[in-house]
C-alpha cells in the first residue's frame, strides 16, 4: 500500500480494501466538468448510493487541495461540483503539479486509474473513456486514457469510447496496445449515446462473474494494462442515432471554426452536443454511468468472492 502521506483513503474504503471486500472507484471529472450545478452533485451522490445499493463500497478520486484523495466526502463533492470549471482537470501529467501548488483537481478517466491503482482498488466506473480524435491523422490528439489503459492494471466497465471521438482508429490503438476490450451482453461496441456501433468487441461475456474470472486471470498471469469492459446504454435510455450523429458532426465543425483542441475539446464537444439536443444527450450521459456503476459494483463483488478461493 502506498505511503498514506502521498494520499488520502477514507477509512470506509481503506477497511474495505484490507477486508476484501468490493470497492468500486469513480472519477470526479464528470462532477466538475460533466455538467452543471446542482445536477452534477445530485448526479455523483446517486451514482454513489447506487454502488452501495449494489452491494459494494464507492470511492469517488479526487485532488483535494494537494491531495489525492480516494473516497471524497459529500462535503467534497458539493465543493467541486460548485466550483466547475474553476477546478483544473487532471490528467496523469497533472498531478505532482497540483499536489506541489496545493490546488484542486477532477480526475479524468486515466488518472483516477492510476490514482485507484496506487490505493488497491480492482475494479473503475465510469461513462465513456477518451480515445482518439476525429482528425487525430492531422492533429495528433489523443486522450492519455488509452495509455494509462495500455499500462494500469484496473478494470475499466465504460459505455464504450465517447462517440465525438473516432470509434474506429481508437478500437485500433486498444488493439495495439494488448488492451481487450469485452462486451458486456453485446458483440458490438457500444457508442456512448447508442447501444452498438459497426465496430465489433474482441469478447462477448454475459455474467459479472466470467468477466471477474478474466480480470482474476489476467493478473496472476502478470500481464500488464487493463481490462476494459463496455457496457451498453440501456435502449430505453439511448439517442436516436441519426439525431445524435448530426449534433456530433455540428459539433466538431463548430469546434474546428473555432481552433478548439487539446483537453478543451472534449468538454466543449459534450456541451454543445447537450444544447443542440435540448438535454437530451445529458439524461443519456446519466442514465449510462447508472448503468455502469451497477456492473461495476456486481464485478467487483464477484472478484472479491473468487478471490476467497
Amino acid at each position: 500500500m502506498i505511503n498514506s502521506n502521498i494520499i488520502s483513503i477514507s477509512p470506509k474504503v481503506q477497511e474495505a480494501i484490507e477486508h476484501n471486500k468490493p470497492v468500486v472507484a469513480l472519477e470526479s471529472t464528470i462532477i466538475s466538468h460533466g455538467m452543471p450545478y446542482p445536477k452534477n452533485v445530485e448526479t455523483a451522490i446517486n451514482v454513489e448510493n447506487m454502488v452501495e445499493a449494489n452491494g459494494a463500497v464507492p470511492a469517488t478520486i479526487a485532488i483535494i487541495k494537494g491531495v489525492p484523495t480516494v473516497g471524497i466526502s459529500h462535503e467534497q463533492i458539493n465543493y467541486l461540483g460548485e466550483k466547475g470549471l474553476k477546478v483544473a482537470k487532471a490528467s496523469r501529467r497533472d498531478i505532482p503539479v497540483l499536489m506541489t501548488k496545493r490546488e484542486d483537481g477532477a480526475t479524468t478517466v486515466a488518472a483516477t486509474m492510476l490514482i485507484a491503482n496506487l490505493a488497491g482498488i480492482k475494479v473503475f466506473a465510469t461513462g465513456g473513456i477518451g480515445g482518439v480524435h476525429r482528425g487525430a491523422e492531422k492533429t495528433m490528439d489523443i486522450s492519455a486514457d488509452l495509455e494509462e489503459l495500455a499500462h494500469t492494471n484496473v478494470a475499466v466497465i465504460c459505455a464504450g469510447a465517447k462517440s465525438i471521438l473516432d470509434l474506429g482508429l481508437t478500437m485500433e490503438y486498444l488493439e495495439t496496445k494488448g488492451v481487450p476490450v469485452i462486451g458486456y451482453k453485446t458483440d458490438t461496441l457500444p457508442a456512448f449515446y447508442t447501444c452498438s456501433s459497426k465496430f465489433k468487441v474482441n469478447y462477448r461475456m454475459d455474467t459479472p462473474l466470467e468477466i471477474a474470472k478474466t480480470i482474476l486471470a489476467k493478473d496472476r498471469l502478470g500481464i500488464s494494462g487493463a481490462t476494459l469492459i463496455t457496457n451498453p446504454i440501456e435502449s430505453q435510455y439511448a439517442m436516436d442515432e441519426s439525431i445524435i450523429s448530426k449534433a456530433i458532426d455540428d459539433a466538431c465543425r463548430e469546434a474546428e471554426r473555432l481552433s478548439i483542441s487539446g483537453k478543451e475539446i472534449t468538454p466543449f464537444l459534450l456541451d454543445k452536443v447537450q444544447k443542440l439536443t435540448d438535454g437530451k444527450s445529458l439524461e443519456s450521459n446519466i442514465q449510462l454511468v447508472y448503468n455502469n456503476v451497477k456492473l461495476g459494483a456486481q464485478i467487483a463483488s464477484e472478484l472479491c468472492k473468487i478471490n476467497m478461493i
